[in-house]
Formats: structure tokens, C-alpha cells, sequence
């Protein structure tokens, strides 16, 4: 029996195998980018007030998840690893989200505190790619948000154990109905393996997609003195 390998050869156009038969020519996929532009003397001198329009824009243009943010840490042995989470709150400068502290990000997080956020909003043909230094909320800022949250929302976060192995859905099923069970009639309290991370920027890129690939970058560079260096980069 013979098997068809897809070419990974370098002068070789890139395909991958679609769900039929059809070979699918990943190379080919082009996408112009019209949208608009953004010019040097637009940028206000702190890149947050600039994240600020371009994430209330995005709230009005109605963009999927427009707070889903892609967050990268690094592992003790040096490995990076992303995930997406939902940004929460942009207080004092601050970028804030809320997770369990004894996931993998977190288990990262307390030993190297640097941190990458990223937000893709295609739609408007823009990116915002972030990093700095992460450091957890004071409790009762966690406590705070945790009790805005659904009840099941608040009844999950205690029961998971996030990124753990399962041995089924069923087992977090049934965790999840005797902690509910336990909490009937009063307030579902907090668990102290989950908070928030405030994460301070420290470099901050915008990313405006433009015709024939020659997109606007902008790098924001946070100084000694507070101030922010602006740049422009190479698309």
C-alpha cells in the first residue's frame, strides 16, 4: 500500500491535505491589505492611548472577541508557550486578566514574570504585539472581579484543574455538581489558587496592514524616565 506525502521540499510550493482529496495550495493564500494607514504624526506620546482607541474601535466595529489577547510565557527549561485569554481590565497602565494561578502560565509565571500579549484584530487589519513584566493583583482586587463573575463561571474556577490531564469530561462534570451542591444558598467563595496578573508594558508594536506588504509598524519603547521612545519598523 502506497502513501502520498505531501512536498515539504524548500523550492517546493507548500500544500496541505484538506479534509478530501483536494490538495490545497497554502502558498497561494494572499490577502491585500486596504484598510487604512498609520501615520508617525497620529502617534500620541503613550502607546496606551493609542491602545485604547484601536481596542474601543474594534468594540464598535463588532470584531469577534475583540479582548481575546494571545499570551506567551516561557517554561523553566527555556520553551516558549502561547495561549489565548481574555484581557479584563487596562488600569494604571496596567494590562489585567484573571486565570488560575496553578496552570501552566502560572506555574511559568512565578518563575520568569516576563510576558508577551498580542491582539489580532483582522478585521480591521490591525495588531497590537505587547511585553513586559507580569506581577499578581492584590487579593482583593481577584476577590473584587471574581464575584462579578457568573455563578457557574465561579463554581468552574474551583473545580478545574487547569492543565492537568482529565481522565474524562465526566470527572469534571461531577466535580463540578458537587461544588455547586456545596455552595447552594451561599456566596461561592473565591479560591486562592485564582487571581489576576497585572502585566506592566514595557514594548509596545502596532500593526496597521497596508498594500503590496509595505504594512505600518510602530514600536513603543518604555524609557528609564517613564517616557515612551517612538520608531518606526520595517514591515
Amino acid at each position: 500500500m502506497s502513501t502520498d506525502h505531501t512536498s515539504t521540499h524548500p523550492d517546493s510550493p507548500l500544500h496541505g491535505r484538506g479534509a478530501g482529496s483536494e490538495t490545497i495550495n497554502l502558498a497561494a493564500i494572499r490577502q491585500e491589505y486596504t484598510k487604512g494607514g498609520l501615520k508617525e504624526g497620529d502617534l500620541p506620546d503613550n502607546p496606551l492611548s493609542l491602545f485604547n482607541r484601536w481596542l474601543h474601535e474594534a468594540i464598535d466595529a463588532q470584531v469577534e472577541e475583540p479582548t481575546a489577547m494571545l499570551v506567551g510565557t516561557v517554561s523553566p527549561e527555556g520553551r516558549p508557550s502561547t495561549r489565548t485569554v481574555l484581557l479584563k481590565d487596562l488600569h494604571d497602565g496596567k494590562f489585567i486578566f484573571y486565570t488560575n494561578y496553578e496552570s501552566r502560565k502560572g506555574s511559568h509565571l512565578a518563575k520568569n514574570p516576563y510576558i508577551s500579549l498580542s491582539f489580532v484584530w483582522h478585521a480591521l487589519e490591525r495588531q497590537v504585539h505587547i511585553e513586559g513584566i507580569s506581577s499578581k493583583v492584590p487579593a482583593g482586587e481577584s476577590d473584587a472581579y471574581f464575584h462579578q463573575r457568573p455563578y457557574k463561571s465561579r463554581i468552574g474556577a474551583r473545580i478545574s484543574p487547569q492543565s492537568r490531564p482529565l481522565k474524562s469530561r465526566m470527572q469534571l462534570i461531577r466535580s463540578f455538581v458537587a461544588e455547586a451542591a456545596r455552595w447552594v444558598g451561599r456566596e461561592v467563595e473565591r479560591p486562592v489558587h485564582w487571581g489576576g496578573y497585572a502585566v506592566t508594558p514595557e514594548r509596545i508594536e502596532f500593526w496597521q496592514g497596508r498594500a503590496n506588504r509595505l504594512h505600518d509598524r510602530f514600536l513603543y519603547t518604555l524609557q528609564a524616565d517613564g517616557s515612551w521612545r517612538k520608531e518606526r519598523l520595517a514591515p
